[in-house]
């Protein structure tokens, strides 16, 4: 993964476009979550913040579908570097909505909705939330999905206005289980004044 910034950018604690995969209802799901920042920031963007530099962060993502159509899921948040060694910084709940399909239907659509409290070594507003839209299609082996996210805080001492995420995925079918693909996240800034690109977080 590549990306651009003027800002320093610290390790999110997941890194993923969302599509329409479901568990089955009664079933359980776990994703493993990890990335690490090789280089970046060693001082910290405010006091009693983890540097970004050479910060690991490892994410299990528990899953449960209520229904064909409605999911469940829970995040427990960690992090590890030199300097606090492994700990555990928080936890998100969510629950993800993909729309009925009906038989031979090539898109899909949906939303996400997640809440979490994280320490305040890695934001200093510790309550967060994010609302996803999640859109897509699959044709002729191609997959391409869009995730248009809005993300605020809802509880903390840091005045932060809404932003604005736009996220994509292109990928093709190699094999049934062998999809190569690409995807970017894109920063398009504050909700009521989306600014110029090279001023926030563009990843590929």
């Amino acid at each position: 993964m590549c990306g651009t910034s003027p800002f320093a950018v610290a390790a999110p604690e997941e890194i993923q476009a969302y599509m329409d995969e479901m568990d089955a209802p009664g079933q359980y799901g776990l994703d493993l979550h990890t990335n690490t920042v090789p280089s970046g920031n060693d001082a910290g963007t405010y006091p009693g913040v983890l540097p970004s530099a050479h910060l690991f962060r490892f994410t299990p993502e528990f899953s449960s579908d209520l229904t064909p159509n409605l999911e469940l899921g829970a995040y427990v948040l960690s992090t590890d570097n030199a300097t606090t060694g492994a700990q555990v910084d928080g936890g998100k709940v969510r629950i993800k909505f993909i729309a009925p399909k009906t038989t031979g239907q090539i898109y899909f659509w949906g939303a996400n909705f997640e809440i979490g409290k994280v320490s305040t070594e890695l934001d200093p507003n510790s309550w967060n939330a994010e609302l996803k839209g999640i859109f897509g299609l699959r044709y002729l082996g191609w997959t391409f999905a869009v995730n248009s996210n809005l993300d605020w805080v809802v509880s903390g001492p840091v005045p932060a206005p809404t932003t604005v995420e736009w996220d994509t995925k292109l990928a093709y079918a190699v094999t049934h289980v062998t999809q190569p693909g690409f995807e970017s996240y894109n920063g398009l800034g504050v909700a009521n004044n989306l600014g110029n690109l090279n001023q926030y977080s563009q990843m590929l």
